[in-house]
């Protein structure tokens, strides 16, 4: 990967669905130069998919945290597994420090913010918790 792919990735990281043609224009290349990037990108493994981003308007009318967990030890795959199981949970982190796991987690009130936190700490294995709410995005990639 050199610069250009890095600048290609992040036009596509603002608007996954941008037409070829206005990627090559923003980018200052051909369309095929772009298609052909794009095919390699994906060929290698770079590019996995493309995914739904809500709108902000979405996304501010939902309650967002990052929960850091203390995992007992031998427990992660198990905890993994059932955070994994639970939708409000979007991202779930391993991270070095005094916590085992940061897990990024959105939902629609905050009472049910409330019942998803008690939820993730009443499973088998998470010894204890610790919850920040998203107060407001400034930027997201």
């Amino acid at each position: 990967m050199d610069d250009l792919d890095e600048h290609l990735l992040a036009r596509l990281r603002e608007n996954a669905r941008a037409p070829v043609a206005e990627l090559a224009r923003a980018l200052g290349l051909s369309r095929t130069t772009v298609q052909s990037r794009l095919a390699k990108l994906e060929r290698s493994g770079v590019i996995a998919g493309y995914a739904v981003r809500l709108s902000e308007r979405h996304e501010a009318a939902r309650v967002h945290a990052f929960i850091m967990l203390t995992v007992e030890p031998k427990q992660a795959a198990a905890v993994t597994a059932a955070l994994k199981r639970m939708p409000g949970v979007r991202r779930l982190q391993s991270v070095s420090g005094p916590f085992d796991m940061v897990a990024t987690v959105d939902a629609p009130s905050v009472a049910e913010m409330d019942a998803l936190i008690d939820e993730i700490g009443e499973l088998p294995g998470v010894e204890r918790t610790n919850s920040s709410i998203v107060l407001s995005t400034k930027f997201d990639r």
